[in-house]
């Protein structure tokens, strides 16, 4: 891998585009994730889509049965993802030969993940009763996440799986991972959800059980790849697969609060749907396919935020912070080009993201839908405004996580999580509606990527790393671990 960890640094050279860290090498490494992602993102449309043209119910129901899924399995995915961030700084301190421990601590989550997930399965009932939805939509949304339970631990595994690669920057290989998984989800989908094939009709549960396998497949095709001689021996595969308790402690000392951010975010955002869905259940359909289109400029953001963890991980331990926040600012500009587009888009052009969701609507529903439509056009108006501090929250917040700042990500999101619930329901009981709650989460994203952009333009995330210390370290790097207090080491540091 060609990278600016191959050689010592060297005089600044090369314009924007080509010079280290500039926007051929993020779009190098974000290119193939955000294509990943974006493959993702497909296929959560595709897939609302296809319910869509079987039942509106089904469509409805699967959005609040999705985010309590991922509410679920996001903190043991949260901290097996972390895993990027060590074989990153592994990396780029050259200490090959940890990746495959930093590895195995993730793959060990999601193997004892899988059973605890598993459990919820004869809650769901109750949990779909308690939320106070429609009646018409409890069967279908407590099946839905009944079955995604079975697939729980593969996204765990499969997320360890991954950062074996995109924390060394071979981006490319869990691009084409990612786009077959999602070819296959789709084919599936279509197969079961309408009985093709001579299968039978399953509709709901058809969408669920494709997701479900296209996982376990997922997580088996990197088993295969990993199993390469090349991996095992450089990268100690074979030698790192069992426990690792000082590593495992480290995994979780910085993955941990990476976790339960993505907790209490998603708690937090599932509440507010929750209560979304108790208004009426066109408010819910309309809410289901706006945010099923903000995906669209939503989860290509994720693929660059772990391009930006991987460069700042990497570019940190090679004490390279100049590089590190280079890589930041140039993931900015690219993000806030993409979704700027998007934004402009929404506004401008609302129903060319709707033509799909018409195309298999009937005569007799097409009333209902176009009510669906008129409140779908303003919600996008909302996703348009906040969709640009979306993409600063994600590369900044990714950028100091990337370097170990991981308890500020978990404290800011937690303050702004419960902000954001309590203050929804306050104007809620106060007659506060649809768009009422639109406004809290537009003023929740806002908030997260204005103050990321201070805590990254404050610095402390250049005197940090979560790897422990090799004997050859200098005494530039700041480990919470090892030092006597983290007041005294980011003072007495030097990056």
């Amino acid at each position: 891998m060609s990278s600016t960890l191959d050689t010592e640094p060297t005089p600044e050279s090369g314009n924007w585009w080509t010079r280290p860290c500039g926007g051929v090498e993020v779009l190098r490494i974000a290119m193939p994730l955000v294509i990943s992602t974006g493959s993702w993102s497909l296929l959560l449309f595709v897939d609302r889509m296809l319910l869509m043209w079987w039942d509106e119910n089904a469509m409805a129901a699967a959005f609040p049965a999705g985010m309590l899924n991922w509410t679920v399995t996001c903190f043991p995915m949260g901290v097996a993802m972390y895993v990027n961030t060590f074989v990153a700084q592994y990396y780029g301190a050259q200490r090959y030969g940890r990746i495959g421990a930093a590895l195995a601590q993730g793959v060990w989550l999601g193997v004892l993940a899988t059973p605890l997930l598993m459990l919820l399965i004869p809650l769901t009932p109750w949990i779909f009763y308690l939320a106070g939805h429609d009646k018409s939509l409890l069967p279908y949304e407590t099946l839905y996440f009944q079955i995604l339970c079975v697939g729980g631990g593969a996204m765990v595994i499969a997320a360890a799986q991954s950062s074996f690669f995109t924390g060394r920057g071979v981006t490319w290989v869990v691009m084409v991972v990612d786009v077959a998984s999602v070819v296959l989800n789709i084919a599936l989908d279509a197969v079961l959800i309408f009985g093709l094939l001579g299968l039978p009709e399953l509709g709901i549960a058809g969408a669920a059980w494709a997701t479900v396998v296209s996982q376990w497949a997922k997580v088996a095709v990197y088993w295969l790849l990993l199993r390469s001689p090349a991996y095992r021996e450089k990268y100690g595969i074979l030698k790192g697969r069992g426990f690792d308790w000082p590593l495992m402690r480290r995994l979780w000392r910085f993955g941990g609060p990476s976790g339960l951010q993505f907790l209490l975010e998603a708690s937090g955002f599932t509440l507010i749907v929750m209560c979304m869905g108790r208004l009426d259940k066109l408010y819910l359909a309309a809410t289901t396919i706006a945010f099923q289109i903000n995906i669209l400029a939503f989860v290509p953001m994720i693929g660059v935020g772990i391009a930006v963890s991987t460069l700042v991980g990497q570019q940190i331990t090679h004490g390279r912070a100049d590089l590190a926040a280079r890589a930041t600012w140039t993931a900015t500009i690219l993000s806030l080009v993409y979704t700027g587009a998007f934004a402009l888009a929404y506004v401008a052009a609302p129903d060319v993201f709707l033509l799909g969701h018409s195309a298999g609507v009937d005569a007799a529903d097409a009333a209902k839908f176009h009510e669906i439509r008129d409140v779908v056009v303003v919600l996008l108006r909302f996703v348009a405004a906040y969709c640009v501090f979306d993409a600063m929250q994600f590369v900044f917040s990714s950028a100091i996580k990337g370097a170990g700042d991981t308890r500020f990500v978990l404290i800011t999101t937690g303050v702004m999580a419960s902000l954001s619930v309590l203050v929804g329901q306050a104007g809620s009981l106060l007659g506060g509606q649809l768009y009422w709650w639109w406004i809290v989460v537009t003023g929740w994203i806002s908030c997260l990527g204005v103050i990321y952009l201070a805590r990254f333009l404050q610095g402390k995330w250049r005197r940090m790393r979560v790897i422990e210390r090799d004997e050859e370290d200098g005494p530039a790097a700041f480990d919470p671990l090892e030092a006597p207090g983290p007041a005294v080491a980011l003072e007495s540091a030097e990056c």
